[in-house]
């Protein structure tokens, strides 16, 4: 904490999870594991999609992207706050909590974009099986791909040049274990009227791609409704079975984390939220498609059979 207030801050002290030494260590090896079987996790589905030529179609080319989105949002996070674990006082300059937020802001922004794609994916699959491959090219995969990252990178730009326009000068104490917004502009000595209306619009932005999702979803159900043999509606059902998973973990916590302006946040509340979406959800999301996806499955069982009968045609 500054002496003066004067005294432009440098540096950011991140408070983390608990000050507990003993109960530290503790959490570094748990969330070391799940940083671990994160990676793990996203770049196998990444590999396994690539490898696998049954797998080379829209829904799985977009969920290898959705896999290397959520390797890159944990990434974001997950180093430094497990090495903030080893330390007496965990510390972040300025400039490093600035592109924090930034890269944190395109990669989360990002997934919900893409998992509303994904969403109008199942639909088109479903509504229009004989014409899934003309609407869904290759090249309207890309383009989706592509509009998916440029909105989360212009969101999160929007943000973080609003948060490095703001004057920080007397308090430097982070009551988090990364450099959230919300926790930022607690500490700012200017006004953040413009950033909380920003943090609203971001909030906003997530509910848009949320209700992009949910309106595919009615037009989904609409179809189903429409198969005539119950084996051809559960069929239908089961494709979007995972995608409709991941759909309420992340939106459900995302939504009641950043709903609310910071004047209403519960610290702890929302450090256990953050833990959530930060690293749990990343490492969730391979193994709900794997697990419950039957092209998946089979694709993992016949890659390992490989790898044990390499010589087996």
């Amino acid at each position: 904490m500054t002496e003066k207030n004067d005294t432009v801050v440098t540096e950011f002290i991140l408070l983390g999870l608990t000050d507990h030494p003993e109960l530290k260590v503790v959490l570094f090896v748990l969330f070391l594991v799940i940083y671990a079987v994160t990676l793990v996790g996203n770049l196998s589905m990444i590999i396994l999609i690539r490898i696998t030529p049954k797998l080379h179609t829209p829904m799985y080319f977009f969920l290898s992207c959705l896999s290397f989105v959520d390797a890159c949002y944990a990434s974001a996070i997950a180093p430094k706050m497990l090495i903030n674990l080893l330390v007496v006082k965990g510390t972040i300059s300025f400039s490093a909590c600035i592109v924090q937020h930034l890269c944190f802001g395109i990669f989360i922004t990002t997934e919900g974009f893409l998992l509303s794609v994904m969403a109008y994916d199942r639909y088109v699959a479903i509504a229009n099986p004989l014409l899934y491959s003309v609407a869904m090219s290759k090249r309207k995969c890309v383009g989706l791909v592509i509009g998916s990252w440029i909105c989360g990178t212009v969101n999160s730009l929007v943000h973080t040049v609003s948060l490095g326009r703001l004057s920080f000068c007397r308090l430097n104490v982070v009551s988090h274990f990364f450099c959230d917004i919300p926790s930022l502009l607690k500490l700012s000595c200017s006004d953040t009227t413009v950033n909380e209306l920003l943090l609203l619009t971001f909030s906003g932005a997530i509910d848009a791609t949320f209700l992009v999702v949910m309106i595919s979803y009615m037009f989904i159900v609409l179809a189903i409704l429409r198969i005539h043999s119950a084996a051809g509606r559960w069929k239908a059902f089961t494709t979007c079975a995972s995608h409709l998973t991941v759909v309420t973990i992340f939106y459900g916590t995302i939504s009641f984390s950043y709903i609310q302006p910071s004047s209403q946040y519960s610290v702890e509340q929302e450090k256990v939220i953050s833990v959530f979406y930060t690293l749990v959800i990343p490492m969730l999301n391979p193994l709900i498609y794997s697990l419950r996806n039957k092209e998946v499955k089979e694709a993992v069982k016949r890659a390992l059979e490989m790898k044990r009968f390499p010589c087996r045609v």
